[in-house]
């Protein structure tokens, strides 16, 4: 049963409680904490995005799961939350790239396109007739030669990060970081780390077929997702 001073305040995204919050984007945060973790790290050579598919059933084919998406040929984010809602920020990251492209004839700013993004998702916090997005976004990419990592939640709040974590197993991510965190780290070292903290936030229940990793290094600034088989050769370092 609802406490008496709730009742109400939870049904439309419009209106505040009285004490000043907006159970909708609350409950929408609570979409993404129920969601794979997904784990960001920036290093000197660049920056690793590594994710836990999460695959229910044997009959599931892994490949058609996708948690991991190219924006711009310099830029690749990696979601939590409802999948439904982050390929739609997807297309519309896409769409902002290209349009910058047309417009400017030069790549779009990796902050530049996670304000767009986050300027977008706020106004589903203002309107009524729709709902925010209970989704949550690592965007990665290099701007200027350097490597850049920011974070955004359902409220369209823009954080950047050196490392950080989404989704179910964010706390225990972020315990790992806080702890064994080094900028100076080669990539291959920071991809291990991120295996790492996805082991502890799913303890130890994943292999080859349930983690996708994407990366992007500052000299190439061109964001690629690994194979299969790059992705098992790092999982057997991990697991050795």
């Amino acid at each position: 049963m609802q406490p008496q001073y709730q009742m109400g305040y939870d049904r439309a995204i419009t209106v505040f409680s009285p004490d000043g919050r907006l159970y909708q984007v609350e409950y929408a945060r609570e979409a993404v904490k129920r969601g794979t973790t997904a784990v960001g790290i920036k290093c000197a050579e660049g920056v690793v995005l590594i994710v836990d598919k999460r695959v229910s059933s044997r009959l599931l084919e892994a490949s058609s799961i996708e948690k991991i998406y190219k924006i711009d040929e310099h830029i690749g984010v990696a979601s939590s939350g409802l999948v439904g809602d982050a390929r739609s920020l997807v297309d519309r990251a896409r769409v902002e790239s290209q349009i910058n492209r047309v417009t400017y004839d030069e790549r779009i700013d990796v902050e530049a396109l996670a304000k767009r993004l986050c300027d977008h998702m706020q106004t589903y916090t203002q309107f009524g007739g729709a709902r925010p997005y209970g989704t949550a976004l690592l965007i990665a990419g290099v701007s200027e030669g350097e490597g850049r990592l920011f974070e955004t939640d359902p409220s369209g709040t823009l954080l950047e990060y050196k490392a950080t974590g989404i989704g179910i197993g964010r706390p225990a991510a972020m315990k790992l970081f806080e702890e064994d965190y080094k900028y100076d780290s080669t990539m291959d070292e920071s991809i291990l780390l991120g295996l790492k903290a996805l082991h502890d936030a799913t303890e130890g229940k994943f292999d080859v077929n349930t983690v996708e990793i994407g990366y992007i290094r500052t000299e190439k600034a061109i964001f690629s997702k690994m194979s299969k088989e790059e992705v098992a050769s790092y999982v057997e370092k991990f697991e050795k």
